[in-house]
């Protein structure tokens, strides 16, 4: 909880205890003790906004304050009367059920806080839609439509940069309806989404205190977005990268042009893998495209802020499930990638990783869950899948076959323990009941992905030292690290 929302809820129980409980309570008193929690939900409404998980605590609030003034206005007096054992039970029963769900609402939905970024520079963002002439748009009614991206671009920003923090989403009550499509659950789950802030500051001045920096490219997971992984961006934009986002339309969760059209996600045609493949040809291609309007900016910006600023000599990419397979497929294909991680993505597509590795720098990181397959899966999860658990292992055997070259060449392959698919992304930050019906320690494996895709990174593309790479190869108490 936020601070004033943990004020409000806490002012207003004591306030329901004492207004119970107090054996020396005059109207003056209480009217004094709701004014006080009514100045604190008032303060909740303007600096962090009103929501509706908090409806319990606006309600006890203003109710018994307008009861109680209208009682001290008109100097009406009520003999106090003893209630009968019975009636005091159930208000005490009443006031604990109002109690919990006061508290708890709030708790089980936050409003996602990110941790502030630890590197030195601020953060600055600026989004951008660009079109791909040269390809038609396959998911499109019509013939003739051209491939169309939504791109956010994080960078690291003046010490001395101004303005206001960027929202996490544009739009929330769309985004809210992605997240609850994308999750089948309702979308009012998921409306405080709008109010998170994010550490990056609109249009802000790109710093100088470097020539240059590296530009990574990031690629979201099937029906993901392109600031999924916001904790991670902002952390390595903090110590001197630029990011470049890619939304794929039309698999990602939501896109939202800048003339109002809305692409939701479109559901996948079938799970094999030959479809997975075909369809990761396409993400490499948005990739590709994406990269050479990189290369653009950073030769003529037309606003400036990038020309000559970019490192395009030092391009890495990162992604998470299917952005993870198409990394790892650009690292084969596209000689600008010199270095990539792959986060918890199936190795698919046209291309696979050569006996010999990939002979470039790459980090493949695997959560334990999803390497030991249908091992922890129900067989009722499976049947809601709409498959068989024998088809399910044959999927899982032939898609982890695949990895068995990631760490050759010296590279490394790092497997998180009590580790889930989609703690790699800011998903689980949305409620903690995520977090304890998965059995993943999300703030520890954030950490632990920050430290290694930094280190990582600053070794291959800043020419840097390894800290924590090399000193910790072997198997650990949260996760195992090998080296080819």
């Amino acid at each position: 909880m936020r601070f004033f929302e943990m004020l409000s809820v806490g002012f207003n129980i004591l306030m329901l205890g004492w207004l119970i409980f107090g054996k020396r309570k005059t109207q003056r008193g209480l009217l004094i003790g709701f004014g006080i929690s009514a100045v604190f939900v008032l303060m909740q409404w303007l600096v962090e906004g009103m929501r509706w998980q908090m409806i319990p605590v606006y309600v006890m609030t203003l109710v018994p304050l307008v009861i109680i003034a209208l009682r001290y206005i008109t100097r009406r007096r009520e003999a106090p009367r003893k209630a009968s054992p019975l009636k005091q039970g159930l208000v005490i029963v009443l006031a604990v059920f109002y109690s919990f769900a006061a508290l708890t609402l709030p708790l089980v939905l936050p409003v996602i806080q990110f941790d502030k970024p630890s590197g030195p520079y601020q953060i600055g963002t600026v989004n951008y839609h660009w079109t791909d002439e040269k390809r038609e748009e396959a998911y499109a009614p019509g013939s003739g439509d051209k491939r169309e991206l939504m791109i956010q671009i994080w960078y690291p920003a003046d010490s001395k940069a101004k303005g206001e923090r960027a929202p996490y989403v544009s739009d929330a009550d769309l985004f809210a309806e992605g997240y609850g499509r994308a999750l089948h659950m309702p979308k009012q789950l998921f409306t405080s989404i709008g109010l998170v802030e994010t550490h990056a500051i609109e249009n802000a001045e790109l710093s100088n205190q470097e020539p240059t920096y590296p530009v990574l490219i990031f690629s979201h997971s099937l029906n993901g977005v392109k600031n999924q992984n916001t904790f991670q961006i902002e952390h390595l934009v903090s110590h001197g990268y630029i990011v470049v986002g890619i939304d794929h339309t039309y698999n990602s969760t939501i896109s939202i042009f800048p003339d109002g059209r809305i692409v939701h996600f479109v559901p996948q045609e079938s799970n094999t893998i030959d479809y997975l493949d075909r369809l990761n040809e396409g993400w490499v291609e948005d990739a590709r495209f994406v990269l050479d309007q990189v290369e653009e900016l950073a030769s003529n910006d037309p606003n400036q802020r990038f020309t000559g600023k970019m490192d395009l000599s030092n391009i890495g990419m990162f992604g998470h499930s299917f952005g993870g397979a198409t990394t790892t497929q650009m690292m084969m294909t596209d000689s600008r990638i010199k270095a990539g991680i792959n986060m918890d993505g199936g190795l698919y597509g046209k291309l696979r990783i050569p006996e010999e590795g990939l002979k470039k720098p790459f980090l493949m990181m695997s959560a334990d869950d999803t390497l030991a397959g249908t091992q922890h899966m129900s067989d009722a999860t499976i049947a809601s899948q709409g498959t068989t658990r024998a088809e399910l292992d044959k999927f899982f055997a032939d898609t982890l076959e695949r990895y068995e070259h990631v760490a050759v060449g010296g590279n490394y392959w790092m497997k998180i323990n009590k580790m889930k698919h989609m703690g790699f992304s800011d998903m689980y930050m949305l409620s903690p009941l995520f977090e304890r019906m998965e059995g993943v320690n999300v703030s520890k494996v954030h950490r632990l992905i920050n430290d290694y895709s930094l280190d990582f990174f600053n070794h291959y593309l800043k020419q840097q030292p390894t800290k924590i790479l090399e000193s910790n190869i072997g198997n650990h108490t949260d996760f195992s690290l090998e080296r080819g």
